[in-house]
């Protein structure tokens, strides 16, 4: 009966030793943000949880944040930026804490979120007119800083003019800087054209 019960108890309590992961040479982790700790591995970073389990697998289009602790990408609002380059170009979205893409990469840049909120460079494309003879639209690109929610939904212009950009690598070498920033819950600092700043209140 003892030795019965001996087997029984091995049974259950192997499975519980085998479920626990074990991560080695790991060359940097991460403080822990939203519940969640940056680790990186051959150049590659990947997420893990309190418990010390991968929750995000290692991945290379992961955006790191420039902290006093290092730079390393990071949740915030249980979102974390991602990049994905299409002909040359870089473009900036987000996934959720289960790696899905929530915001598609569509933006030249985007900040961290802040209490919901993140500013990006978001790109309009306007067209100006038609060339009959090469039968192609003639357009024109400008980028906006604007205030997205966590759903990557557009919910303040905080730019009115925008800036003219090309989307051609050989044109846009390095990411466009965003230049507003968030100075209290509802205040932003926008620089304008005289390059001084302008305080908008997105919550009037």
């Amino acid at each position: 009966m003892k030795k019965s019960a001996i087997l029984f108890l091995s049974f259950i309590i192997i499975p519980i030793f085998t479920i626990a992961q074990s991560i080695s040479d790991v060359d940097f982790i991460s403080p822990f943000h939203n519940d969640v700790a940056a680790i990186q591995k051959d150049g590659k970073w990947a997420f893990i949880n309190k418990e010390g389990n991968v929750i995000i697998d290692f991945r290379t289009d992961l955006v790191v944040t420039n902290t006093e602790d290092g730079d390393y990408p990071m949740f915030n609002d249980d979102r974390c930026p991602i990049e994905e380059i299409k002909a040359g170009i870089y473009y900036f979205g987000f996934i959720d804490k289960t790696g899905q893409a929530v915001i598609k990469p569509r933006f030249l840049n985007c900040s961290d979120f802040n209490d919901g909120f993140s500013i990006a460079l978001e790109v309009n494309k306007h067209v100006m007119g038609h060339n009959a003879a090469l039968d192609k639209d003639m357009v024109n690109y400008r980028y906006f800083e604007v205030l997205i929610d966590t759903n990557g939904n557009i919910k303040h212009y905080l730019t009115q003019d925008g800036v003219n950009v090309v989307l051609d690598k050989d044109f846009l070498r390095v990411v466009p800087q965003i230049t507003s920033k968030r100075i209290t819950e509802n205040l932003y600092a926008v620089k304008n054209k005289n390059n001084s700043w302008n305080i908008i209140n997105v919550k009037e």
